[in-house]
């Protein structure tokens, strides 16, 4: 699958710091430590609604993560999915009376609209769940080799309990995993399962739906078993992130992690497992199945720029849970025209510490927001708006201008 085209990154004269992460499973800032090229894996979209604010908050913030290696002197493999067949996809498909797939192609495109306008860095793989099935298949014969998998009726199941480490990543107990399973597209009250957690790894043909051939009759994947058999196919076994919203610790980053660790028994599936939080608005989750979405393309529509959405999400840390509140968009873009009004100056107050701030904060689990406040506190100095007024630099804007490009993924 074709991804969206990055923007070019300035090459800066300081290397950032190594970079350290929170891991969901130990709870603890972990310095990442990258066997050559560092490798991330950030779980995609299901394309049938445009980006909201709280897919964009997920992807800026892996894409900190992609920048802050970057600049620390790594190379960087970065593979995405596309859940390009699922459930969600398929009914809304139907109830619009469009073609799953051209429904899929239209918003899969949007998407690379958004990612382009927000400067996100694309993955060096961009795959989709429909051309990795030959990947899937691979996979649950491995399964079915270890004795993991069996039938339910049409239906392929992965046993949890084959993995000894299963709930070690999200760190849950039974009695919140079956609270939750269902609300995820879990079934846990199916008739023939052997445990109510156990997850679905081929899903039988259904009348009216798509499906392919693979040796246990005619089909389509599971949501899991896709992106384990996508990142081990392009990133190996214990690569250093598997990244993506908090909502996606238990049931899919811990299923996915049991797959890999049944498959390649000794190896886990990440190193570090980082979560983001939770986009609210009108006092709920920002989710399509309550409704209450912002979409970056209607803001984009709406002429606010690009870079103030990029900002106002930069204001709040990755992790942290929060509302969006429509002025904080106007905010940035007042705040954006500041620091361009400071940097059309061309000379400033000493940016050699804006750049270190900049570079430590994003290297201590991306805080974007210490990062932000610097830049601010610069132009203050710059504009005179503190009283510090300090013109001692000359290449001030050169330098503040390569880092908030090449870290923080601004184009003031």
């Amino acid at each position: 699958m074709r991804a969206w085209p990055s923007p070019e990154i300035p090459t800066l004269p300081v290397a950032g710091p190594p970079v350290a992460l929170h891991d969901t499973p130990s709870g603890a800032l972990v310095t990442t430590s990258p066997d050559a090229a560092a490798r991330l894996y950030v779980c995609g979209i299901t394309p049938y609604d445009a980006t909201h604010l709280g897919h964009a908050n997920t992807y800026v913030a892996f894409d900190l993560l992609n920048r802050a290696w970057r600049n620390a002197g790594h190379d960087v493999v970065y593979v995405q999915n596309v859940t390009d067949v699922d459930d969600p996809l398929l009914e809304r498909a139907a109830k619009v009376h469009v073609d799953w797939v051209e429904l899929a192609e239209r918003e899969t495109e949007l998407f690379r609209q958004d990612m382009v306008a927000l400067r996100v860095l694309a993955p060096d793989h961009y795959v989709g769940a429909v051309e990795s099935i030959p990947l899937v298949i691979d996979l649950i014969r491995r399964l079915e080799d270890a004795g993991s998998v069996y039938r339910v009726e049409d239906d392929l199941y992965f046993s949890v309990t084959a993995d000894p480490a299963f709930g070690a990543e999200s760190g849950w107990s039974r009695e919140r995993m079956l609270e939750i399973y269902p609300e995820r597209g879990g079934d846990p009250d199916r008739p023939g399962k052997k445990d109510p957690l156990d997850c679905v790894v081929w899903r039988g043909e259904r009348e009216g739906e798509p499906s392919w051939e693979s040796p246990w009759g005619r089909g389509r994947p599971g949501w899991h078993v896709e992106c384990t058999a996508i990142a081990q196919r392009h990133l190996g076994g214990a690569f250093d992130v598997q990244g993506g919203g908090s909502d996606l610790v238990f049931p899919h980053h811990e299923m996915c992690a049991g797959h890999a660790q049944v498959a390649d028994p000794g190896t886990p599936f990440a190193k570090i497992y980082s979560h983001g939080g939770m986009v609210g608005y009108d006092g709920e989750k920002m989710s399509k199945s309550r409704g209450n979405l912002v979409f970056v393309s209607a803001l984009r529509n709406s002429d606010v720029d690009p870079m103030a959405i990029r900002l106002a999400l930069l204001r709040h840390h990755y992790r942290a849970d929060w509302e969006w509140v429509d002025d904080e968009v106007w905010t940035a873009v007042d705040d954006l025209d500041r620091w361009r009004r400071a940097l059309s100056l061309g000379a400033g107050a000493p940016a050699a510490p804006v750049v270190t701030e900049v570079l430590a904060a994003l290297a201590d689990d991306l805080d974007a927001p210490r990062a932000t406040a610097a830049v601010d506190r610069w132009a203050g100095a710059t504009l005179g708006t503190d009283g510090l007024a300090d013109t001692s630099d000359p290449e001030a804007a050169v330098q503040l201008l390569a880092v908030l490009d090449a870290a923080l993924g601004l184009a003031v």
